[in-house]
């Protein structure tokens, strides 16, 4: 009995009396899915559509957005101005009219100062960063005075935990890059000096340039990479997972619990990193030099005290740890400010590294004019 009811219906999904076109049946995918269906309900409405001037929906016992469109179509991708619309019908109709039939909005106007509006916005983001750093020193300063006077309660397993993750689980990555970049500076010089017949300078020119500059930098940015951008997602994920907000309706502070234990771990694993990749880029070069100009590593080893004071040595731990907080910081307070959406976290971690690397760079350089300034 129902394939009965429906077949007059499929047969008939629509009439034209006078101006009014009557549209019933069944117009859903499943009724349009059969053989030239489709096109013969297609052809027919437009050639109704050419005359009606009012629409009857309401016997319509089925309709899908596939049925709604192919009557839209017909319609010429607009709402006529009369029709009898049955229950919900109006609806999907006028949700095709606000994704195909309306306008387009108008593209926005080429603004010719958008250089110096994005200059300026640079310059206000980079203050404001600038400033929420300055006050996340200061509480850092006051969280570590007050960790002295109180030393049992300090994070002590949080900063043994970090000084693993950020010191040792870095020692593989380092010492491969510092060999390797030990051997391309030992190549390039020794290319360099036998023009002049210097070859035995090469200890000096290793010594003094990996310990006091390369060592510290190269060092700095690995850690920038590796856990400067692991330390951001992680707290930034404890955003997320609004661990953050937990942490103060408990009445834990984020500095001493999160900020501190890394800017420590960070202070004495980077000295620690800084002389690691010395050695192994000391040793790189070595092997380099014994293998292109012939000289022995019993004659690099007891030359290398000679070539390298003292002072270098202490410039370079000086700069590891100056570089290991500044990379902390940064990192936390990126992840402090992520929002719980992990967009934010993914755009948070990159401005994190990349902020980083360039602090290094810049805080390298003032180093270099201070210490040029003074004679050292």
């Amino acid at each position: 009995m129902p394939q009965s009811s429906a077949t007059p219906v499929a047969a008939e999904p629509f009439r034209l009396e006078g101006n009014i076109c009557h549209v019933a049946g069944d117009w859903s995918v499943l009724a349009l899915a059969e053989p030239g269906e489709g096109q013969r309900r297609r052809a027919a409405l437009a050639a109704a559509a050419s005359r009606a001037m009012r629409w009857d929906l309401q016997r319509v016992s089925r309709l899908d957005t596939i049925g709604a469109l192919l009557i839209w179509q017909a319609w010429g991708g607009k709402l006529p101005e009369r029709v009898r619309w049955g229950a919900g019908q109006q609806d999907v109709f006028n949700a095709l009219a606000l994704n195909q039939g309306g306008e387009q909005p108008p593209r926005p106007r080429p603004d010719p100062w958008g250089w110096l509006r994005a200059i300026g916005q640079g310059v206000f983001d980079a203050a404001e960063n600038g400033r929420a750093l300055l006050i996340m020193l200061g509480q850092l300063v006051l969280d570590f005075l007050g960790m002295l006077r109180r030393p049992a309660l300090g994070p002590w397993r949080e900063i043994s935990a970090q000084i693993y993750r950020t010191g040792a689980q870095a020692l593989g990555i380092t010492a491969l890059v510092g060999f390797l970049i030990g051997v391309v500076l030992s190549y390039l010089s020794a290319q360099q000096l036998q023009m002049f017949g210097a070859d035995r300078f090469i200890v000096r020119l290793l010594g003094v340039s990996i310990v006091r500059e390369l060592g510290p930098v190269l060092a700095a940015i690995l850690v920038a990479g590796r856990s400067g951008s692991a330390i951001t997602a992680q707290i930034g994920v404890m955003r997320v997972t609004q661990e953050l907000d937990a942490m103060l309706v408990m009445g834990i502070s984020h500095g001493q619990r999160l900020i501190l234990p890394r800017v420590i771990a960070l202070a004495v694993t980077m000295p620690l990193l800084v002389l690691w990749t010395d050695t192994m880029a000391l040793l790189g070069g070595m092997l380099a030099a014994q293998m292109q100009l012939g000289v022995s590593a019993q004659w690099f080893l007891q030359s290398l005290p000679d070539a390298i004071s003292l002072t270098n040595y202490w410039i370079g731990l000086l700069k590891g740890v100056t570089f290991g907080v500044l990379i902390a910081l940064i990192a936390c307070h990126f992840g402090l400010r992520i929002q719980p959406n992990t967009d934010s976290l993914g755009r948070g971690t990159t401005t994190s590294v990349v902020t980083a690397i360039t602090g290094v760079i810049l805080l390298d350089a003032v180093y270099a004019i201070i210490f040029s300034m003074v004679g050292i």
